[in-house]
This record gives C-alpha cells, sequence and structure tokens, in this order.
C-alpha cells in the first residue's frame, strides 16, 4: 500500500475538505451565484468556497508557507522557501454546466522547484498524487505513463484557448496537424485532470496554450514522477511563464513537439 508523506497527508485532506462541498453545489448549478469574470471564464461561489477551505487548511498545517491561488492571487509567507500552488476548482465551466468533470489541485513549491502535486477528481473520488522523487499514484496504485510508440495510436488530450484570443490561429493549426496523424483528440476542458491522465496512461499526450501555473504545476509533478516528459511547445522549460505545455510519454514526446513545431512556424509565416 502506498503511503504519503506528511506534507502530501496535509495535501489530500484539504482536497478532501474543499471536495464534499463542491460535491453539495454540483447538481444545483442553477441555485449557484455565477459572476461573469470574462467570456469563457467564470468564476462560482462553490469556487471561493472551496478555495476559502483549503487555504484555511494548508496555512493551519504549514503557516509560513506562502500561497498562490486562481481566485485570491498571491499571498507572500514567511517562509520564503515553500509556496502553495493550487486551483480550487479546475473545470468551472464544466461544474457550472453540471458535466462531471472537474477537479482541485494543488502543488509544493520549494525553492522555485514543484516537489509534490495532488490533484482530486471528487465525482470518481480518484486522487492523483505524488512527491519528487517517490513516484505518482492514483489511490494506492502507482502510475506509469504509457508505452506506446507510434504516433498514430496514440490519444492526445488538448485545451483550446479561452483568455487569449489572438492565439486561435495558432492552435488551430496545431490542431489540424495532430488530428489526422493521431489516433484522436480529446478535449474536456480541465487542464489538470488531463496531466493527470498523461500520468495515469490514459492520454499518451497533452498540448495547450496559455495555462496558469495553477493549471499545470500539480499536474506536471505528476507526469515527470510517471516516467514522462513536459516541455514548452519550443522544447524548453518555461512552462510555468509562457503557460505553453507539452506532456507525453519518453516515446511520443520528441516526435509530438516536432509536429507542434511544425504547425506553428506554418502559422506564422
Amino acid at each position: 500500500m502506498a503511503v504519503r508523506s506528511p506534507v502530501l497527508n496535509v495535501m489530500a485532506n484539504a482536497a478532501l475538505k474543499a471536495a464534499r462541498g463542491l460535491r453539495r453545489d454540483f447538481g444545483e448549478v442553477e441555485q449557484l451565484q455565477v459572476s461573469i469574470k470574462g467570456p469563457g471564464d467564470f468564476v462560482s461561489t462553490a469556487d471561493l468556497r472551496a478555495e476559502r477551505t483549503i487555504k484555511t487548511e494548508l496555512t493551519r498545517a504549514r503557516p509560513g508557507y506562502a500561497l498562490l491561488f486562481e481566485e485570491g492571487g498571491a499571498t507572500q509567507g514567511s517562509d520564503p522557501h515553500h509556496r502553495w500552488i493550487v486551483d480550487p476548482l479546475d473545470g468551472t465551466t464544466n461544474f457550472l454546466h453540471g458535466v462531471p468533470h472537474f477537479c482541485i489541485s494543488i502543488a509544493l513549491e520549494r525553492e522555485g522547484e514543484i516537489v509534490a502535486g495532488l490533484v482530486y477528481d471528487p465525482t470518481r473520488d480518484e486522487m492523483f498524487w505524488g512527491e519528487k522523487g517517490a513516484g505518482a499514484y492514483l489511490n494506492d496504485r502507482r502510475l506509469r505513463a504509457s508505452a506506446r510508440r507510434q504516433v498514430g495510436e496514440a490519444l492526445i488530450g488538448t485545451g483550446m484557448p479561452f483568455r487569449d484570443r489572438a492565439r486561435q490561429d495558432e492552435y488551430l493549426a496545431t490542431l489540424a496537424a495532430v488530428m489526422p496523424a493521431t489516433h484522436g483528440v480529446r478535449r474536456f476542458g480541465a487542464a489538470a485532470l488531463d496531466l493527470a491522465y498523461v500520468a495515469a496512461g490514459r492520454f499518451d499526450g497533452f498540448w495547450e496554450f496559455g495555462l496558469s501555473p495553477w493549471d499545470i504545476a500539480a499536474g506536471m509533478l505528476l507526469v515527470r514522477e510517471a516516467g514522462g516528459y513536459i516541455s514548452d511547445l519550443a522544447g524548453g522549460q518555461t512552462m510555468m511563464t509562457s503557460g505553453d505545455i507539452l506532456a507525453a510519454n519518453d516515446h511520443l514526446h520528441l516526435p509530438l513537439a516536432a509536429m507542434l513545431k511544425e504547425a506553428l512556424r506554418g502559422a506564422t509565416r
């Protein structure tokens, strides 16, 4: 049986406590108070309530750690070495429309490096978790990225740009390249879960543009600990600042990266 470290237990307890409220509100989306932040970008009372719960639990257990939350932004801590990076409800649009595909994402950053990550899906009771050097797990089962070697056999996840409409042409160029070359492309609307699915071998790869640190921090750790590879779309390591990300198993990362780079080159000519 897999044994979580004390810090992962803190993360798991915070996620489980917040998930109780999310499950209660899910299915009653018509009664939620919803404010529009921007086109295709919503915040619900459930989202804010989950954030407050997680923040309370994390700061109680590690009071000096800095915080970076999707809604609440950044909060400095007395400990300059550690920071929680949290999305209390990734897949908010799914949640608000009654689509049961959303999650809580919590990562711990130490000295600028992600060292622990947890992604919890309340509707399926699936907890993906991992720690640097200790592997990645789904509940009690060890995770491994898929072993597929051929791009044509691969199922790839993606996400469509919604904040930066100017990049739609670039994205469509990459989609046009990947769709005919693979076994299929899926867009589920929760990047943290998409990355967890790469770690679990459900997806063979995933790419998206313009994500935020709280969307990807935990998932990146999971993919790496499951034996997968993470880069930005140019093959570098700017994911946390650029928000552009490609995750895949070790056989498919290079061919997918080459495909995406060629598509982006053609889109900018």
